[in-house]
């Protein structure tokens, strides 16, 4: 059967099996490394009163908020595009 990327859609190289995550989107049961990973800094604080607070040296804690997503998940909300064949090879960011 002819597999359509060298590395099956996985970052796992000769590991065996890896671990599963819940897909946040949908709930799917998905391979760590084959889940899309989506990291950002949550706060409480708007960002206007931010500003303001952090010009007067206030420490704001915030959290890093981590969502795992299965492919079909991730293509839905554009945190993974579809590209062709001749682009699929190339790991370049690329800035919209």
């Amino acid at each position: 059967m002819p597999s359509k990327r060298k590395s099956r859609g996985r970052s796992k190289g000769s590991k065996g099996s890896s671990s599963l995550v819940q897909c946040t989107n949908c709930g799917a049961m998905v391979p760590r490394d084959k889940a899309k990973r989506n990291t950002r800094r949550v706060s409480f604080v708007e960002p206007q009163l931010a500003k303001e607070l952090r010009a007067k040296g206030t420490y704001l804690a915030s959290w890093v908020d981590t969502k795992y997503y299965c492919i079909s998940c991730a293509v839905h909300r554009g945190i993974v595009n579809v590209r062709a064949e001749s682009e699929r090879h190339s790991r370049a960011k690329r800035r919209y």
